[in-house]
């Protein structure tokens, strides 16, 4: 069902009533300390490059500060945000080395820029994000902007942008914490980090860590080991750089779905390929990243600042499969240099007024190596491709607000690709502020998804091959967002409704004789509404509450022969036509709920209850032959409640215990095809989500 007009005569009429404080919640309350409130005031940088107050943004916002990230117990970055308002966190089975995917409004995971540090740690090859891979220890803060943000971002920024801001060194303050910890399914993580400022304005912050897991199904073990360091030269206005760089090495097994109940073991020879837990347990994987970031910034006039950025990033992905039928395989080795800089410079030319003018430069390398592999794992056949893209993109964006009431905005990007020519990308916004604790927001703007080089130039097979004369994905994206809060910062509630369109969808789809390949296909769509609300801290509790609606829909392309009376293989230029249908894998409804104690005796506690309603799968993202029925299968829904429990004793120790899935729900994270080689059929199994689990740590603190 549609959302109607009465939806956003709702959201407005709420935005009224909250105005008025709501019983119950005692004003004397606020004579405590403010704490982790938060306010209009608050100052984010990812929605306009440049620090602005949250009143100021016309973007939905979420952050997450340190003391956040901290309490949540969370120990990857999609742990961290699944189920905030807008966003789900969806993986491929929870298990040590699973993708992890940011998907913000119901588009895609390559619909979500991901930034550290200002830079894009998407995979050019995937176009996704895998933030299941990204070290939580170095993350001071997080800010999710929501809707479109191709206009300052470029491509994939379509649903929303996640930047993350990792730790730098504090003047007259030395940090130390060397930490480890152990838990279920033999986990282990041990990490050390370091901060100052060593000498007059010089200062750098370090941190290490490694990981180890045995997993929670056959093959599904981690071994990771990753490092950042942050150098920085900080003179306050006038000039700040900064160094940045980090490492990324692991190896984990991949155990595919579980296999339907009653299944056996499999074995050819000495080698088993499969038993009742694992449907590969030979498959394996690996990956090294590193990336380094050189950013100049600076203020030296009141009316004129400046940030300018170079970066280089290496990502390489080796993968091992096995297949059961006979034994054979593939080794594979995919390779992605980035090479970029961007830069901007904001100018301050009135009271009221900001002019942003910048541009950035991608340089992509792309190589992938292959190896063969026969019946007995032996490489033999090696084929290898490399290709190179570029990307160029100017932009400018004015402010103006000519009174404390309103504030208006424009932007204009112009983008030049390698591959597939240039585009225009407009963007306007508007802020009305009902009050000094209120904020009407209005965002509308174009986004777009470039073909990645996997997209383009993917080598020929029998059975795929890539498309060189693809066209990027396009469209637009409207959100209304009222921002209120109350009794002094201690109550913020924020409701928003997105409307989104996606047209060209880039998809991988078998064409009549059955060669996958990438293709512009139908439009998708979606809107919903999004609510959420933060009160505390009243007498040390925090509760925050998060609930997201969302109405998505895809076209499937379904084929009719009525013209012809042939199947496609005799007649392959048969018509088609694009039937409306709910997406795949977009659930209708989240809640996320976490109350959080801080007590006067160093104790914090949170309690997290997640809930996810069910999402469908289909059979075949598109009916192949004419009489082929499109198999519709249900994921079901399922909740998840942890709890983190944080000990400080003496000023420096601090004791931690996390408990994840404490009801050991059982759920299933996505789907997929398994064959079973001694009666040779097929099922749809599912990857399931991790059980129960604890994890007990200590660390000191300097």
């Amino acid at each position: 069902m549609r959302i109607r007009l009465q939806w956003l005569v709702m959201l407005f009429c709420l935005s009224g009533a909250m105005l008025t404080p709501a019983p119950g919640l005692s004003a004397a309350a606020t004579a405590e300390p403010p704490g982790a409130a938060i306010t209009l005031e608050e100052v984010v940088v990812t929605a306009t490059k440049t620090p602005a107050k949250r009143r100021d943004v016309p973007n939905a916002v979420l952050v997450l500060d340190a003391g956040e990230i901290r309490a949540s117990g969370a120990k990857t970055i999609g742990e961290l945000l699944a189920n905030e308002p807008g966003i789900d966190w969806q993986t491929y089975g929870n298990y040590g080395g699973a993708a992890q995917e940011i998907h913000i409004r119901g588009m895609r995971g390559n619909g979500t820029q991901v930034l550290i540090n200002g830079v894009p740690v998407n995979s050019p090859s995937l176009g996704v994000a895998d933030v299941g891979r990204l070290p939580i220890d170095a993350v001071e803060r997080i800010e999710i902007v929501k809707g479109s943000g191709s206009l300052l971002y470029g491509s994939g920024a379509m649903g929303g942008t996640v930047h993350i801001l990792t730790k730098g060194p504090l003047r007259d303050k030395t940090d130390l914490k060397i930490g480890a910890g152990y838990g279920s399914r033999n986990t282990w993580r041990v990490a050390a980090e370091s901060g100052m400022f060593v000498a007059g304005d010089f200062g750098y912050y370090l941190t290490a860590g490694r990981t180890e897991t045995d997993g929670f199904r056959d093959n599904s073990d981690l071994r990771q080991t990753d490092a950042s360091l942050t150098l920085v030269l900080d003179r306050k206005d006038g000039m700040n750089v900064r160094l940045y760089g980090d490492y990324l090495y692991r190896k984990y097994g991949m155990p595919g779905v579980e296999p339907p109940a009653g299944t056996g073991t499999y074995a050819i020879g000495t080698e088993t390929f499969y038993n009742r837990d694992a449907a590969t347990l030979l498959d394996r994987s690996g990956d090294k990243d590193g990336r380094i970031v050189l950013e100049v910034k600076g203020k030296p006039a009141p009316w004129l600042g400046y940030d300018f950025k170079g970066y280089y990033t290496d990502m390489e992905n080796h993968n091992v499969q096995r297949y059961a039928f006979n034994g054979s395989g593939d080794e594979n080795w995919v390779t992605n240099r980035v090479l970029g800089a961007d830069g901007h410079v904001d100018v301050y030319p009135f009271e009221g007024a900001k002019l942003l003018l910048g541009g950035e430069y991608k340089n992509f390398i792309w190589k992938n190596d292959n190896f063969d592999l026969d019946t007995s794992g032996r490489r033999t056949v090696e084929t290898a491709h490399d290709a190179g893209l570029h990307t160029k993109g100017v932009f400018t964006e004015a402010e103006y607000r000519p009174s404390r009431y309103w504030k208006m905005l424009a932007g204009f990007r112009h983008e030049n690709h390698s591959a597939f020519g240039s585009g225009n990308l407009p963007l306007f916004g508007l802020i009305v502020n009902l009050g000094e604790a209120t904020a009407l927001k209005i965002n509308h703007g174009k986004h777009f998804l470039a073909p990645t080089p996997n997209d383009l130039y993917w080598p020929a097979d029998p059975y795929t091959r890539g498309n060189v004369d693809l066209k990027p994905e396009t469209g637009w994206h409207t959100d209304v967002t009222v921002e209120q809060s109350l009794l002094n910062d201690k109550v913020f509630v924020s409701l928003s409704y997105f409307h989104w369109k996606v047209e060209d969808k880039i998809q991988w789809e078998p064409d009549s004789r059955g060669v996958w390949s990438p293709m512009n296909l139908a439009d998708y769509r979606a809107e919903g509404l999004e609510a959420g609300v933060r009160i505390g801290p009243f007498d040390g509790l925090t509760l925050a509450l998060g609930y997201t609606y969302l109405d998505a829909e895809e076209e499937n392309r379904a084929y009719t022969r009525q013209d012809y009376g042939w199947p496609p293989f005799i007649a392959p230029d048969f018509r088609y036509a694009m039937v409306p249908r709910r997406a795949a894998m977009t659930p209708e409804h989240q809640f996320k709920g976490d109350l959080t104690y801080r007590s006067r005796f160093g104790l914090t506690a949170t309690a997290t209850v997640r809930y996810v309603s069910d999402r469908l799968v289909y059979n075949t993202e598109t009916t192949t032959y004419p009489d082929t029925e499109t198999v519709v299968h249900t994921l079901r829904s399922y909740w998840t409640a942890d709890l983190k429990l944080e000990q400080r004793l003496g000023g420096h120790w601090v004791l931690t215990l996390a408990g994840r899935n404490l009801f050991d729900r059982d759920y299933d994270t996505r789907l997929g095809s398994f064959t079973d080689q001694t009666t040779l059929k097929s099922a749809l199994c599912g990857y399931p989500g991790a059980g129960r689990s604890v994890f007990a740590g200590v660390a000191y603190e300097f």
